[in-house]
């Protein structure tokens, strides 16, 4: 009787056990979902944080709410880091001021794809606001 009522005992902690185990799963899950999901938490993150790299290099607030969008769902972290490096260095005027001056800073990015989806976005974004 008393092996009895040990082993009903341990199927009872065995089963609540399994049942914070799976709640913990759950939670995790779900938790992963709003991070990663679109439109999730990271992405939030993302686009903010290009959009306010935007605005404080000068892009126009509605051109940089528009490109950091879209940048942030084509580029991938590292891309987006990368493009960074078209900010003057010493030296250089805030925009370039020759052809040549711009094509020097798109070759620091090193990246083919960013600077493709950067053309591509900056002409969608830039005739959006010119019909819009």
């Amino acid at each position: 009787m008393a092996r009895r009522k040990a082993r009903t005992a341990n199927n009872g902690n065995t089963a609540q056990l399994v049942l914070i185990m799976a709640a913990v799963f759950v939670a995790g899950v779900f938790a992963a979902w709003l991070f990663l999901r679109d439109d999730g938490i990271l992405e939030q993150v993302t686009a903010a944080r290009v959009e306010q790299v935007m605005l404080d290099n000068r892009v126009p607030p509605t051109k940089a709410e528009c490109m950091a969008t879209a940048l942030a769902d084509r580029l991938n972290w590292e891309q987006l880091q990368k493009l960074k490096r078209i900010a003057p260095r010493d030296g250089e005027f805030a925009v370039p001021l020759s052809t040549g001056e711009a094509i020097r800073r798109l070759r620091r990015v090193e990246d083919r794809h960013a600077v493709e989806q950067l053309a591509r976005v900056s002409g969608k974004c830039g005739l959006e606001a010119l019909i819009g």
